[in-house]
């Protein structure tokens, strides 16, 4: 149904613009205070208190209306396209109500565009709180707009906020904060009559911004090159002007409507925790200790809930096996969809927790110190302090987090961030972390307090950002870039989580995680099993009479001939083949065939591995005996030598190979989308499974 009114919401970064977008439209949507977080427009719909239907676009946070990353750029594109399908009616404008003198640079830069304008003072709750005083109606009088007054994380004073969108038309013109023709009288009026506009700081605004704007020709944009050339406009000392006389008037305004008592001027308990939290030894410290206490927990904490669903699966197996008549239909559902999907559903308790962990770090504000403290270490690699937010959202999935890169300005830093962040351990590794720590690594504790599989799977995810670090510093002496990059980020103050949005995150994360891994988990299981079921030729047929010879049948029990009899038909079939064909190349890493299977399934998507090794010992497995996918592996023998498979050796081997390789066509297809060049992701494909390879080999000859 279509929208009687646009609106658009703009907003610094952290005044709580998409948790309010949230309140007002009700859509269920990621929010935190972590920079990064709205890096695309969002649309949802609210009713307005006169009934009519508003369509609401969360635009990308930003400090001014001139962009210093590719996400800024869109606020302004935005705003100034006339007849587009996103030219906003009215704007929202979010202004943290503790923090108005820097917020006011952009409200009035908005103004400034005459399109009608309500501004949204948030955080009144943090403003009271804090002592401070704003008389909301002389402000409203000096700015001549609308000002309302809410708190969206209480949903305090939405409903007044709506009141008062409803009655756009109404609105004011603002108030001028500048004489914007004052900066360059004669390029504005040649750009004004150039494209046809009465407003100023339009024509001003394209002076600095024409060759990024989609919606000038090339021949407007050519010609206000000449009139900018003709004028001798210097676009930096224009916007330097343009902010002095804007912090002038902004001043003006607040030293009227706003007091702040002499206590605002102490230290806050944020800063106070900080000077810890952000210590330069103390810091890195407890980081390390959350990170330890969250695999800690994800090993801890799901064991009960894992055993339930691993099972249910088995339960499950055993009911359809029953009921179902003996064929391949049945031999389909059971050794292929259902043993494929248990191996990656069971994990979704671990899955579950690492998610909840990631929201809450999020929420209180503590994820935006962690990029703090971190960018440090970025420059020191030939990063930007930025990097650390696709870095650190690695740990959920790499495809959002290279999306995120957009918001660094510097081309060599985004390339290189983009190269590493896959190095990151996601979500998509844990079932295959898990599962192998689980069948090596004794489940007992040192110290009293440290599990020893929490301890490997922290080593796992450290080991993650330590060769992103490394990689990035060597690429930082292969890519060449005249560009400096830097670091602006404001730190939120800390809160206690909002447990709603943590317990959502979690499951929609879950959900989101379940749902994509389990449609490849189904289509790779169902081929994997054709595979696995038969062969070339007649092949089958050979084995069959083999092992029906009278001689053959005396000798074995009916249980020890049937497994001899899969195991071999599984070798000749056309996976086993497929398998067969690249051993030479892993075994050197300590793989065999089956394992081969399991990592060109992989290439899908790596959780994917589970589910092959569960298709495969099931195929090959006792027809009449159910295991759960651990059970399996932990069962699996060496035909040659008769010793397990997964020793520590090939387990360890095994995480390498999966922490290092690029074995994920998601990332592949993001990263092509973000560099618009085959050659960016094939590059990345190729040095990572060249690591890969080594750090495997490494590992597997030092621990055999």
């Amino acid at each position: 149904m279509k929208a009687d009114i646009r609106v658009a919401l703009v907003g610094n970064p952290n005044t709580g613009k998409s948790t309010l977008f949230n309140a007002l439209t009700g859509l269920n949507q990621k929010i935190g205070n972590f920079p990064g977080v709205t890096v695309d427009k969002k649309v949802g719909y609210s009713i307005l208190s006169d009934g009519r239907r508003a369509e609401i676009i969360d635009l990308p946070g930003t400090y001014s209306l001139y962009p210093k990353s590719k996400d800024e750029s869109i606020v302004f594109s935005v705003l100034a396209e006339k007849g587009s399908d996103l030219t906003p009616d009215l704007i929202v404008v979010i202004l943290d109500a503790t923090n108005l003198k820097r917020n006011l640079l952009l409200y009035t830069q908005v103004a400034d565009l005459k399109i009608p304008v309500v501004i949204a003072l948030n955080m009144m709750d943090m403003a009271s709180k804090a002592g401070i005083e704003i008389d909301i109606n002389l402000l409203s009088q000096r700015l001549g707009v609308p000002v309302v007054p809410i708190a969206a994380r209480k949903q305090e004073g939405i409903d007044d906020l709506k009141q008062v969108m409803a009655y756009t038309n109404a609105v004011p013109l603002q108030v001028d904060s500048i004489d914007v023709r004052a900066i360059a009288p004669a390029l504005i009026a040649d750009i004004s009559e150039e494209v046809d506009t009465d407003n100023p700081y339009f024509a001003l605004q394209l002076a600095h911004q024409h060759e990024h704007l989609k919606f000038l020709t090339p021949a407007q944009s050519d010609r206000i090159e000449q009139l900018e050339q003709k004028h001798s406009f210097h676009s930096q000392k224009a916007q330097a002007t343009e902010t002095v006389a804007r912090y002038n008037y902004i001043n003006d305004v607040l030293y009227d409507t706003v007091q702040t008592p002499e206590t605002a001027h102490e230290e806050s308990l944020s800063n106070k925790i900080d000077h810890i939290l952000t210590h330069k030894v103390f810091g890195f410290i407890i980081f390390m200790a959350i990170l330890l206490f969250i695999f800690q927990s994800i090993f801890a904490w799901s064991e009960y809930p894992m055993s339930l669903i691993e099972n249910g699966f088995v339960w499950a197996e055993g009911i359809l096996k029953d009921i179902l008549p003996a064929g391949p239909l049945a031999d389909l559902l059971i050794d292929g969809v259902v043993a494929g999907l248990s191996g990656v559903l069971v994990f979704i308790p671990q899955i579950a927790i690492l998610f909840a962990f990631i929201s809450i770090l999020e929420d209180t504000g503590y994820m935006s110190r962690v990029t703090f403290m971190m960018d440090k270490i970025m420059r020191k690699v030939g990063l930007n302090g930025k990097s650390v937010v696709p870095l650190i959202g690695g740990f959920a999935c790499a495809v959002p987090s290279i999306m995120s890169t957009r918001t660094i300005e510097n081309w060599k830093d985004r390339m290189i961030t983009i190269m590493v962040t896959p190095l990151v351990a996601c979500s998509a590794r844990l079932p295959v972390y898990t599962l192998l720590i689980a069948l090596v690594v004794p489940n007992k504790n040192v110290w009293w307090i440290f599990n020893l599989q929490g301890l490997a799977l922290t080593g796992m995810y450290v080991l993650s950002l330590f060769s992103a670090v490394i990689v990035a510093f060597v690429m930082k002496f292969i890519l060449k870039a005249r560009e400096r990059g830097y670091f602006i980020m404001e730190l939120p103050v800390y809160r206690m989580p909002r447990w709603r949005n943590v317990i959502f995150s979690m499951y929609e994360r879950s959900k989101t995680f379940v749902l994509q891994a389990g449609k490849v988990i189904i289509a790779v299981s169902i081929i994997l099993w054709v595979l696995s079921s038969y062969g070339p030729g007649n092949r089958f047929e050979r084995i069959e009479q083999k092992y029906g010879q009278p001689q053959v049948t005396k000798t074995m029990t009916p249980d020890s001939l049937n497994r001899v009899i899969a195991t071999e038909k599984l070798e000749n079939s056309y996976a086993g083949v497929l398998g067969h064909v690249i051993e030479p190349v892993i075994k050197p890493l300590g793989f065999d065939w089956k394992i081969g299977i399991a990592l060109i399934t992989s290439f899908a998507a790596r959780e994917v591995f589970v589910g092959t090794m569960a298709t495969i010992y099931s195929v090959e497995g006792d027809a009449d005996r159910i295991d759960s996918v651990q059970d399996k592996m932990r069962n699996a023998r060496n035909a040659d030598t008769g010793q397990p498979v997964f020793t520590l050796a090939v387990a360890f081997s095994l995480m390498m190979f999966y922490a290092f390789a690029m074995q994920c066509a998601s990332t592949v297809a993001v990263v092509y989308r973000e560099t618009k060049d085959w050659r960016w992701p094939a590059a990345q494909f190729v040095y990572m499974t060249t690591l890969a390879y080594i750090a495997a080999f490494t590992v597997y000859h030092l621990l055999k």
